[in-house]
């Protein structure tokens, strides 16, 4: 919807999510920024997502996208009355691309049509309350660390693996972003011995892991071999289940891509875990049993992470987005307090 448009958004409730562990203890809005859909949600103070919703994401300018947070934030603020005596104290909000978590910038989102935009401060001047952003993949991450597959680590690694590859790496507690450029695992150069890159990456690369190990890339490479697209990643691996050796040759360079990846993360960082999200988690044994036998393979005197498949699906930004909120709070808080320590940049 454009700015300045009087009709209702088409919006959805979705499933439970689930409770979420709120130490501010004060409501948020969650808000999860997609090429395709917006979901916001509203987390009271005991961590119930309520009024979660969905709407086509607006593109086209910086003004319109800001609008339609500003009006999910109004609605998710105008739920909370039925559920608790105050209204919601903080937004959070991921979004995909190159996003500078400190100063709130989004560096580059080429599918929303954003550059360099303050989001934060913007959107903070529109809805009168304190913004986190943070990066889509990153928030995942943070979700898994807190709440999922990574919690009680001190060092992990989260990889979301859909149509490109994500990651966030969590070092001694604390969320690496690299002022907005790190983490782009999926544009780590990956050559594998014996066998020809596939074609060029977007972003210039000529042999990125994504497309080796994406569930595009694996999609596309068969395609390119065969002749024969088939309809995606699942696609691919259930021919390679069925003996299709091409299927099984692109699913194995997929794997063995992504096992060198996580090999190479284990030998600079040694992180606990990794945890493997997104789309192409959901080949189960088909993906994770190959691909910690390989990174076993790889790996010597290397601490071996264990590989583990991630807890939140769909409703990850959501969770990430609320709890990157109630971090602010918290600082915010600690700051506040007598002899508290210095709130810093939030």
């Amino acid at each position: 919807m454009t700015a300045g448009s009087t009709a209702a958004p088409a919006r959805a409730d979705h499933g439970r999510l689930p409770r979420l562990e709120m130490r501010a203890g004060r409501p948020v809005v969650a808000v999860d920024v997609g090429g395709t859909l917006v979901k916001s949600a509203l987390v009271d103070a005991d961590g119930e997502v309520r009024a979660v919703c969905s709407e086509p994401t607006a593109l086209g300018s910086a003004g319109a996208l800001l609008d339609q947070l500003a009006r999910a934030v109004a609605e998710a603020a105008a739920a909370s009355a039925g559920h608790g005596p105050t209204g919601p104290s903080a937004v959070g909000v991921h979004v995909p691309g190159l996003v500078d978590d400190t100063r709130g910038v989004v560096l580059l989102a080429e599918n929303l049509g954003l550059r360099d935009v303050p989001l934060r401060e913007e959107l903070s001047a529109r809805t009168g309350l304190p913004v986190s952003l943070g990066n889509d993949a990153r928030g995942a991450g943070f979700a898994e660390f807190r709440m999922g597959a990574a919690r009680g680590a001190r060092t992990a690694v989260v990889i979301s693996i859909g149509t490109g590859i994500g990651a966030a790496v969590v070092v001694d507690g604390h969320l690496h972003d690299g002022d907005g450029f790190g983490c782009e695992l999926g544009h780590m150069p990956m050559l594998l011995p014996g066998r020809d890159g596939p074609a060029r990456c977007a972003c210039g690369g000529a042999s990125c892991l994504e497309q080796w190990a994406s569930a595009g890339g694996v999609a596309r490479n068969y395609a390119r071999a065969t002749g024969l697209p088939l309809g995606g990643a699942r696609e691919v691996f259930e021919a390679a289940a069925l003996g299709d050796p091409t299927a099984a040759r692109v699913v194995g360079d997929g794997v063995d891509a992504l096992a060198l990846a996580v090999a190479q993360l284990a030998t600079v960082l040694a992180p606990e875990v990794v945890v493997i999200a997104g789309g192409l988690s959901r080949a189960g044994d088909a993906l994770f049993v190959p691909l910690r036998e390989r990174v076993d393979q790889m790996l010597t005197f290397h601490r071996r992470p264990r590989v583990e498949p991630a807890r939140f699906g769909d409703g990850a930004g959501v969770i990430a987005s609320a709890l990157r909120a109630d971090e602010l709070l918290e600082h915010r808080l600690e700051a506040a307090a007598p002899g508290g320590a210095d709130g810093g940049t939030w």
